[in-house]
């Protein structure tokens, strides 16, 4: 999950859709499916936590409303998240939750998705989530799913998929980039800054400031960003190739939070999906107040 708070429904979903679209202009130059592999937090969990004891969950009405079944599938989203349009843009089926059942066969060579709702960059962060898959846990199911793979279609093929595959971490921390070397030669390795931390639903209500966003939040993502993408043009230095791609979030929405209109959408204030001020107090939940119309909050 990120730090600030679950993402409740399009307006905090959109938050990251610039980043899809970047992601889309890199894997759509290629012309041959690649296998995906997602790592993060609640803003790219695609149901991992559906098969964990965990709070953070997203297992239940209103969740999913407009997922093509109209069912909640894990993901904290009312709809599809960033990974399902990446994977739609570049022609793949969807990346399915590591640790779903349905994960299995050439199902496998699709690719997986790792991410669990809950983590941070530090392992105490989400320990009121209970089990939640941080990240060393996720890159050891990677681990795994080379394991998997290598002895579906031979340890050749597995690292052919691998080295060519395309990766995204969402995780707002730089931790474990250095990790990512497990991930040996891969094309891409998107990895997200802070986002805009200080502007989201439930950061505004708690400050109740007239809907004014956090300065001291926006001043922090703006330290740490310029940090983050020097840190990873120094890993592709000396790797001698360009590996990791810093991703500035934060800096990429500030034309949607100041100016929702622009992109179709009423307010950038609230969320579709919550209670209290701003929609942004707790978790959505059958309870909650719904917007009717997702596609413009």
């Amino acid at each position: 999950m990120a730090t600030y708070s679950f993402p409740s429904f399009r307006s905090l979903l959109f938050s990251c859709v610039s980043l899809a679209f970047g992601v889309l202009i890199m894997a759509s130059s290629t012309a041959e499916a690649r296998a995906f592999f997602v790592f993060g937090d609640s803003l790219v969990d695609s149901g991992n936590n559906n098969y964990l004891a965990t709070t953070a969950r997203a297992d239940s009405p209103p969740y999913g409303i407009d997922y093509p079944t109209g069912q909640p599938t894990g993901r904290f989203s009312n709809g599809l998240n960033i990974p399902d349009l990446i994977s739609e843009e570049i022609g793949s089926e969807l990346t399915l939750p590591y640790l779903s059942p349905e994960l299995n066969g050439e199902k496998l060579l699709i690719g997986a998705n790792f991410a669990s709702a809950g983590i941070g960059v530090l392992n105490d962060t989400g320990v009121q989530f209970a089990k939640i898959l941080r990240m060393p846990r996720q890159l050891e199911y990677f681990r795994e799913y080379k394991e998997r793979v290598s002895s579906l279609v031979g340890e050749e093929e597995m690292d052919r998929q691998v080295k060519g595959g395309l990766v995204l971490l969402v995780l707002g921390g730089n931790d474990f980039v250095n990790n990512f070397y497990l991930v040996p030669y891969s094309l891409r390795v998107l990895v997200t800054g802070a986002g805009p931390l200080g502007c989201v639903p439930a950061e505004l209500a708690q400050l109740r400031n007239n809907g004014q966003c956090s300065a001291k939040l926006i001043e922090a993502a703006g330290l740490y960003d310029p940090q983050l993408t020097e840190m990873l043009e120094q890993l592709n230095s000396e790797l001698g190739a360009d590996i990791f791609v810093a991703v500035n979030t934060n800096l990429m929405n500030t034309n949607f939070i100041s100016n929702p209109q622009a992109f179709g959408f009423v307010t950038s204030k609230e969320a579709c999906c919550g209670q209290g001020p701003n929609n942004g107090l707790g978790l959505c939940n059958r309870f909650s107040n719904l917007c009717p119309d997702r596609s413009l909050i």
